[in-house]
């Protein structure tokens, strides 16, 4: 097929992908409110969000892949506002990240209803977990801490975050961990 100006799109690849990852991003979503990801097929996906199969392979390489992007993407939201005041207590910060998840309710529970909450685990050992630069004492003490608060994400989840953001981050800070 030769290219004319009607079916070249006149987006920069940088739009072009940003495009797909958008919409690929809310048709997975909507998907997911009805089925399982396992029940929802690369062709049904690229479908709803109306691209063709080559771009979904060229941004992603599986569907759980969209999700760890979207999460990423609206962490750092919160990367923004906890880092507006520097040696901010953590109890503070507990209070802004489960205020995190309690704006993003629905997708979280979303999440949580389709046993896919696993995928912010990533997130939170990325947040407060180990690093290679620190010593053995201290990489052991982030990893039990950066486990332990995913454990309470989990559980607050499963129970259907009946507690506020700040009682929870109080009960986990309560804790002396």
């Amino acid at each position: 097929m030769r290219q004319t100006s009607k079916n070249v799109s006149p987006f920069s690849n940088e739009a072009r992908n940003a495009y797909v990852i958008e919409h690929i991003t809310d048709a997975l979503i909507k998907l997911l409110r009805d089925k399982s990801i396992e029940d929802i097929s690369i062709s049904e996906l690229c479908d709803l969000a109306m691209i063709g199969r080559a771009s979904f392979y060229r941004n992603f390489e599986s569907k759980e892949d969209i999700l760890r992007r979207y999460i990423k993407e609206i962490f750092k939201e919160w990367a923004g506002e906890a880092d507006k005041k520097e040696n901010r207590p953590l109890n503070e910060l507990l209070g802004l990240l489960f205020s995190h998840f309690e704006k993003h309710r629905e997708f979280y529970s979303l999440l949580n209803e389709r046993n896919l909450i696993y995928l912010l685990k990533d997130v939170v050992i990325g947040l407060c977990g180990p690093k290679p630069e620190h010593s053995k004492i201290e990489a052991y003490a982030r990893a039990y801490v950066a486990y332990t608060l995913y454990g309470w994400i989990e559980v607050w989840f499963q129970r259907g975050m009946q507690e506020s953001a700040e009682e929870i981050a109080g009960m986990f800070t309560a804790q002396g961990l």
